[in-house]
């Protein structure tokens, strides 16, 4: 039997994955991960923001006095609001740097995989 069609061990990388590269396919995938989390999270917000404002309106109250209670009901998702914009930002940010190196990176060949080996329909038949 031919060695050459022997089945290929699996290496750790393959042969167009250098430098920044390898890492830009995993960034991707955790950036748009932590993309859709932020906004489940500022949608929750929104509804328990939405929500607390209705409570506090039903006792004849308006959100938007000048209370301390309407301000401390206005500024309780204050941090977390923050926090997901943050995340989300950067997570926006990263998913485009690393979809600009995968861009950039896919017509760079070090070699094709079959090791320069040219396989049509009949040798695949065999």
């Amino acid at each position: 039997m031919d060695e050459s069609a022997a089945p290929r061990e699996p290496d750790d990388h393959e042969p167009g994955d250098h430098g920044p590269a390898r890492f830009a396919r995993p960034v991707l995938i955790a950036a748009a991960v932590v993309a859709v989390v932020c906004i489940a999270l500022m949608v929750i917000i929104f509804l328990l923001d939405t929500f607390n404002a209705t409570v506090y309106s039903v006792g004849g109250k308006n959100v938007q006095d000048n209370t301390q209670e309407a301000r401390d009901i206005r500024g309780l998702y204050d941090g977390a609001r923050a926090g997901s914009i943050f995340f989300l930002v950067a997570a926006l940010l990263a998913a485009a740097v690393s979809g600009w190196v995968l861009y950039r990176g896919r017509n760079q060949d070090d070699g094709d995989a079959e090791g320069g080996e040219d396989v049509d329909f009949d040798d695949l038949g065999r």
